[in-house]
């Protein structure tokens, strides 16, 4: 009868390979290591990496003043308020919020380039007959409305 052969795989060792990895990287990565190494000169030139290192050396100290900082019933507010008009403002649609950044300023314009201090009431009644008026102006009676109700409803009316 047969002998049986032992198998025995040859022990890997996760070390050795990696140390064997690191050995052949810099010949590996060259380009990649090089420009590694102008972004750190870059950061320390600017005193990046400076400033970096105080951060991570008083990190609690940091992290203990933004705490309490935003620990405020106010910044707490604040913060609540800048995720509602962030949810606003995701709602919009990109064209529509254009128009009303761009008609902002062309309106500025239009009224500091006017000679006369103030319109007449003749002059502005037919502005405000244009479609373009009327459209502004069914916008704010919407926004109105819509404010209107959302105060009742907090109110319970």
């Amino acid at each position: 009868m047969g002998v049986p052969i032992k198998f025995e795989s040859p022990r890997r060792s996760a070390r050795e390979e990696l140390l064997e990895r690191l050995d052949q990287a810099p010949a590996t990565h060259a380009e990649a290591l090089l420009a590694v190494y102008d972004l750190l000169q870059g950061l320390h030139d600017r005193g990046v990496l400076d400033a970096l290192n105080g951060v991570l050396s008083s990190g609690t100290f940091i992290l203990d003043t933004v705490v309490e900082t935003a620990n405020t019933p106010e910044n707490i507010r604040a913060i609540r308020n800048l995720l509602i008009l962030s949810k606003v403002l995701s709602d919009i649609d990109p064209d529509v919020l254009g128009s009303l950044v761009g008609a902002v300023p062309e309106a500025l314009q239009q009224v500091s380039s006017e000679k006369t201090s103030a319109p007449g009431m003749l002059r502005l009644l037919q502005k405000f007959n244009s479609r373009d008026s009327r459209r502004g102006m069914a916008f704010a009676a919407s926004l109105l409305e819509s404010l209107g109700k959302r105060l009742g409803e907090k109110k319970g009316e």
